[in-house]
């Protein structure tokens, strides 16, 4: 079964200019045209764009998917290279999340620190009152006289 660049656009949700842009920087060089010239994709085809998707999606710039593709069309010989590519990618998502996890937490305690403040009317008494290092999410506060 082929998909129309339609098809494929629904299905991904993503824009029919964004794949076609991806195809015109070399990342879907496996791509068909049928008879009209227009992109035919198959299953495989499928498979593939949502792994560009994907490494995209994870922080890759598009050279460095390009030069992914351009390894995979060398076949067996680039696998050993594929495998430290994906392990590589792995460990860099894996870094992003811990990352992620910090400023979530930095957030949070932004949260509480301007939740306090609003209920009290004033930051000095966050400030005066509170290890603004800490976020607590177990601490309630209530205003002075309630």
């Amino acid at each position: 079964m082929t998909y129309s660049i339609s098809e494929v656009s629904k299905k991904f949700n993503i824009s029919p200019f964004t794949l076609r842009f991806y195809d015109k920087q070399g990342l879907m060089p496996f791509v068909k045209r049928d008879a009209a010239g227009r992109r035919a994709f198959s299953d495989d085809d499928l498979d593939f764009v949502s792994l560009i998707i994907c490494l995209k999606q994870s922080g890759l710039e598009l050279e460095e998917i390009r030069q992914f593709v351009e390894m995979t069309q060398e076949g067996d010989a680039t696998l050993v290279g594929r495998l430290e590519f994906f392990e590589r990618q792995v460990t860099l998502a894996q870094e992003r999340i811990e990352q992620q996890k910090q400023n979530i937490e930095k957030l949070k305690r932004k949260v509480q620190y301007y939740q306090v403040a609003c209920d009290m009317g004033t930051e000095d008494y966050v400030k005066d009152n509170f290890d603004l290092s800490i976020f607590d999410p177990d601490i309630k506060f209530v205003k002075a006289g309630e």
